[in-house]
């Protein structure tokens, strides 16, 4: 993932979720290393790079619409 694109992925989490950012970078890498440990490898070795490449994405990312989807993909309501 670029520098760039985890930064603004870092600032709108924190900012959509009210913590700081170093609890949401803590959050972000988190989420990023699950991913790329669950993942088949072929799928993982592509993480940082579809990151990256999503950065005009993540400033449109809908933070709360993706967490409660995550968390019913993880069995959570």
């Amino acid at each position: 993932m670029s520098v760039e694109a985890m930064d603004e992925l870092v600032r709108q989490v924190a900012e959509k979720v009210g913590v700081s950012e170093d609890k949401a970078r803590v959050a972000v890498e988190t989420v990023v290393n699950f991913l790329k440990e669950k993942l088949p490898a072929p799928l993982a070795a592509h993480v940082d790079t579809a990151l990256g490449a999503a950065a005009p994405a993540i400033a449109n990312l809908d933070v709360g619409s993706l967490a409660g989807s995550l968390g019913g993909l993880f069995g959570k309501k």
